[in-house]
């Protein structure tokens, strides 16, 4: 489904901003739901561009406690990887699988998500 608007590209410092809050705000301009013409089956021409990802903040206990599953396919190699070692490797992973979290659940997510990129 393509249309013809113009592409309109969004940046976002991310720096102090919380995970949650910032994840929903680009959740949103992702689906187009901050356009007058928002319809749930188009895909608006969004690109929302993240900056400082790296010094965004997490509240409470969530990179002690929090955990990424994973599973490989086979028999008892599921992975539970904690949230403070996706963070410092690559903290864009973080923001990334939130974002997703809060995307619907439908054909239009792999679009959306290739719509956020990161500086």
């Amino acid at each position: 489904m393509k249309n013809d608007t113009k592409k309109e590209v969004i940046r976002i410092d991310a720096e102090g901003k919380i995970l949650g809050r910032l994840a929903t705000e680009i959740a949103l301009v992702l689906q187009g739901k901050n356009n007058s013409d928002y319809t749930p089956n188009k895909e608006p021409n969004n690109v929302v561009i993240v900056s400082n990802v790296k010094k965004i903040k997490i509240t409470g206990n969530k990179l002690e406690n929090k955990t990424y599953f994973s599973h490989s396919g086979y028999i008892g190699n599921d992975k539970y990887t904690p949230m403070s070692k996706i963070f410092e490797k690559n903290p864009e992973d973080i923001l990334r699988y939130a974002v997703n979290g809060m995307l619907p659940k439908n054909r239009l997510r792999a679009r959306h998500m290739k719509r956020l990129k990161f500086d």
